[in-house]
């Protein structure tokens, strides 16, 4: 992965999850709304004594409620609904809403603030376009409750409020509308946003994990078997001796002498791959060790990696253990320098009683100063000149690091450059995340 490309298995940062909105949940809502409109309606006009068109306000009530009957029907309780679904009912919900309140006396009823209830859910779950259409219907329909409507219910003479007092109605409902929803929406955004890269960072992980799990499983299957396989090579051997060469056995003798040496063969072969031949989980390794591990993947390009250790070290090179959060983060730095390095990468690394540092600095465009004051967030598109994608590299690699107490600071010195600083007393910890960690 990069951080200043950052390219990823996951879209970019307006994707949106659809089945954001349970059914059910959304039928319980409606529900609860028919039984407070109906409530309502019926102690205002019997309770209270205003006079209200009980008939009419009851039947745009059971509008809600037959929609509600028709869902329950129609579809299966556990449906998720989309964006494209989530929109047109709360449009629906709406739409109700605005027939309720004209009847009732329009942006003049108390509760014309409830026009607010359906432009806060879509912020809260939906995309920017529908967010964007309820917000607008719901501007739509204040504007037209301030004009059209019926009187006001109340007891005697028919109340019709000033008009500067209904002005200071619409304009705040319109002014609540845009805001809420454009504040919600930001905020759920970036909850989501921060979601979907934790997952991503996580499934990164654990990928890496269980191939080294994997590893370590080869290699002890290599060895277990190798004595038992020597065994049957020998008696196999043994009886090509003792059979006659023209008896019907000697053919089967030969072919399982032959496949006893292609499962040795195979066996040898897996001892010489790296990642399970070098499985060491417990053994401390060097520094310059660990670095040198973390880039091998990544030496094969065209921009050479230098490492280099400073001459102001001071004290015992330390050790910890390899771990994949550090080969996965400090190698996500390192790939992101190879990939936009012009010649050369140069990792130097320093240490002292108290801190262990690796810098690492290419000779490319560097960063922004838009990339560099937003690195370290989920999705950010990357260097200067560079026309980058959007991704999670960074995010993850800077997770993955600060897990295990590291500090990196992003900045520009003929290239970009990446500082990533651990405490001395960490660095020789195991370096693993906990497992809830996410």
């Amino acid at each position: 992965m990069s951080d200043r490309q950052i390219e990823t298995s996951t879209s970019g940062p307006h994707r949106r999850r659809e089945g954001q909105l349970g059914l059910r949940t959304l039928i319980l809502i409606r529900w609860i709304a028919v039984i407070g409109q109906t409530a309502t309606v019926l102690i205002v006009h019997y309770g209270f004594a205003f006079t209200l068109p009980v008939l009419a306000c009851l039947s745009v009530v059971a509008l809600t409620a037959l929609s509600n009957l028709m869902l329950s029907v129609r579809m299966p309780a556990r449906a998720r609904l989309g964006n494209k679904g989530a929109a047109i009912l709360l449009g629906f919900d709406m739409l109700q809403l605005g027939m309720l309140l004209y009847l009732t006396g329009g942006l003049e009823n108390p509760f014309s603030i409830l026009i607010l209830a359906p432009v806060t859910v879509a912020a809260t779950i939906l995309s920017r376009a529908p967010t964007l259409a309820l917000t607008i219907l719901a501007m739509v329909l204040v504007t037209l409750l301030a004009f059209f409507r019926a009187p006001l219910p109340w007891t005697g003479e028919a109340v019709t409020l000033p008009f500067p007092y209904a002005l200071g109605v619409w304009t705040a409902l319109c002014v609540a509308s845009a805001f809420i929803a454009a504040y919600i929406w930001s905020v759920a955004d970036e909850a989501r946003r921060m979601s979907d890269a934790l997952a991503a960072t996580e499934a990164s992980l654990n990928r890496a994990q269980s191939l080294s799990a994997l590893g370590g499983l080869a290699a002890a299957a290599a060895h277990e078997l190798g004595s038992p396989l020597a065994t049957i090579a020998v008696v196999a051997k043994e009886l090509s001796r003792e059979v006659p060469e023209d008896s019907p056995l000697a053919e089967d003798v030969a072919l399982l002498i032959s496949q006893s040496d292609r499962c040795r063969g195979i066996l040898a072969g897996l001892s010489q791959r790296p990642d399970i031949a070098d499985h060491r989980p417990i053994e401390l390794l060097k520094y310059s060790t660990l670095v040198a591990q973390a880039c091998e993947p990544y030496r094969n390009g065209d921009a050479k990696i230098e490492i280099v250790t400073d001459n102001n070290c001071r004290g015992l090179e330390p050790e910890a253990a390899e771990s994949q959060e550090f080969m996965h983060g400090v190698g996500n730095i390192i790939q992101n320098a190879v990939q936009f390095a012009k010649n050369s990468v140069e990792l130097r690394l320093i240490w002292d009683e108290t801190i262990v540092q690796l810098t690492v600095r290419d000779d490319g465009p560097g960063f922004s100063a838009v990339v560099l004051a937003a690195l370290g967030e989920p999705y950010v598109s990357t260097r200067a000149g560079v026309r980058g994608h959007m991704g999670l590299g960074v995010f993850i690699a800077q997770t993955l690091l600060e897990a295990n107490g590291a500090v990196l600071e992003f900045s520009n010195r003929d290239g970009a450059q990446v500082v990533i600083r651990w405490p001395r007393d960490m660095f020789g910890r195991n370096m693993s995340l906990p497992q809830n960690a996410g």
